[in-house]
C-alpha cells in the first residue's frame, strides 16, 4: 500500500509539472487580438481586427467529429504538411462555425500574408480573410460539447435579446485550450452583431 502511494504521488506531481508547463506555453501562443466594448453580467461587446485564417469545411455539424477531423486536416498544415515542408505557429482560439457543416479555422499569425503561406497539400484547406467587426462572447470553462455548446448559445441569445441587442445568425465556439490541457481551460460562443 505504501508503493501504492508513493506511485500516485510521483504521477501527480508529474501531472503538476506538465499542467505548469503547458499553462506557461499558452501564454506565449498568438492570439485572436480585440478589444472589450463593454461589459454586461453575463457576456461581453468585442471589436475583433481584421485577420487572415486557413480553414476546412467539414460536412457535419456532430461537434465531436468535426473538432477531431477538422484539427488533424489544419495541423497537419501547420506542422508541415505543405508545398514547402514549412512549419507555421499554432495560434489561439481554435474557431468552429456552429451551423449545419462545421467549418473550422485556425488564425495565421500576423507576421505572414497570403503570400507568404505555403500551399496546403490538402485541397480543402482554404484561406479565409475575416473583416473586423463586433461581436458578443459568453465563456464557460471545461471541456465543451454539444450539450454545452447549445446551453451557452442560448443562455448567450437570451442575454442579447433581454438587452435588445440586434445580432446575426452566425454563431462560432472559441476553444483556447490544447486537448491535454486539464487546469483552467476556457471556452466561448460568439456572435457578430447587427
Amino acid at each position: 500500500m505504501k508503493i501504492f502511494g508513493i506511485v500516485v504521488g510521483v504521477l501527480f506531481i508529474i501531472f503538476l509539472v506538465i499542467q505548469f508547463f503547458v499553462y506557461k506555453s499558452r501564454s506565449t501562443i498568438e492570439s485572436y487580438p480585440y478589444i472589450v466594448v463593454k461589459d454586461y453580467t453575463d457576456f461581453e461587446i468585442r471589436n475583433y481586427e481584421a485577420s487572415l485564417f486557413t480553414s476546412v469545411k467539414l460536412e457535419t455539424n456532430d461537434y465531436k467529429s468535426a473538432s477531431s477531423k477538422g484539427f488533424s486536416i489544419l495541423g497537419g498544415y501547420i506542422f508541415g504538411n505543405n508545398d514547402k515542408d514549412e512549419k507555421i505557429s499554432m495560434t489561439s482560439p481554435v474557431a468552429m462555425s456552429l451551423t449545419d457543416s462545421i467549418t473550422m479555422m485556425f488564425m495565421v499569425p500576423k507576421k505572414l500574408t497570403i503570400k507568404d503561406l505555403p500551399r496546403p497539400n490538402q485541397s480543402e484547406i482554404k484561406f479565409i480573410e475575416e473583416p473586423a467587426k463586433t461581436v458578443a462572447a459568453i465563456s464557460f470553462g471545461g471541456w465543451a460539447n454539444t450539450d454545452k455548446i447549445e446551453k451557452y448559445k442560448k443562455k448567450l441569445v437570451s442575454a442579447l435579446d433581454n438587452e435588445n441587442i440586434l445580432f446575426k445568425d452566425q454563431f462560432y465556439l472559441l476553444g483556447y485550450n490544447p486537448p491535454y490541457d486539464m487546469i483552467g481551460r476556457k471556452n466561448e460562443i460568439i456572435v457578430e452583431l447587427k
